[in-house]
């Protein structure tokens, strides 16, 4: 099957039931998107299929054939930074790191679905995500900091 991951097309070859997750880990060595629980409950596995934040973990990757990924990896052209990455950084919003990525991911497409109103809206909308460090404080404030670079420069900002 062919998709398009990060930019780049791509052919897996699949061998029955074989989730987006393992497919993004095993055969193209995006190793960013992390297994946590590996039930769709912890979120770590989030990437983006189409602009829109799915759970690589309960997604199959035939259901991926002739559609856009993006992993972490991806996020940001030519190894640079993404600005919900710099804003993690610049606000310590992980601790062990374990979560990061799908934390990132999902942040990227809430701020693209323009849901970060207000600290309980971000709250609700990355519940899905979740962080066993409890960096969540750390969390809401990169995603609010980003949405606020978004809401003074306009839609043009990247995000």
């Amino acid at each position: 099957m062919a998709l398009r991951v990060n930019d780049a097309a791509a052919r897996l070859s699949l061998d029955g039931p074989e989730t987006l997750l393992h497919a993004l880990r095993d055969q193209l060595g995006l190793e960013g998107t992390k297994k946590g629980c590996d039930q769709g409950a912890c979120g770590a596995c989030t990437v983006l299929l189409d602009g829109k934040r799915v759970l690589s973990c309960l997604t199959l990757a035939a259901q991926c054939d002739g559609h856009e990924v993006t992993t972490v990896e991806g996020l940001a052209p030519d190894g640079g930074v993404h600005p919900v990455q710099a804003a993690f950084i610049r606000h310590d919003a992980f601790q062990c790191g374990y979560c990061t990525p799908g934390q990132i991911m999902s942040a990227v497409a809430l701020l693209d679905e323009g849901r970060a109103g207000s600290d309980e809206e971000i709250r609700e909308f990355m519940s899905g995500n979740l962080c066993r460090c409890a960096a969540y404080p750390n969390i809401v404030a990169a995603i609010r900091d980003v949405a606020g670079e978004v809401a003074s420069h306009g839609a043009d900002s990247g995000v």
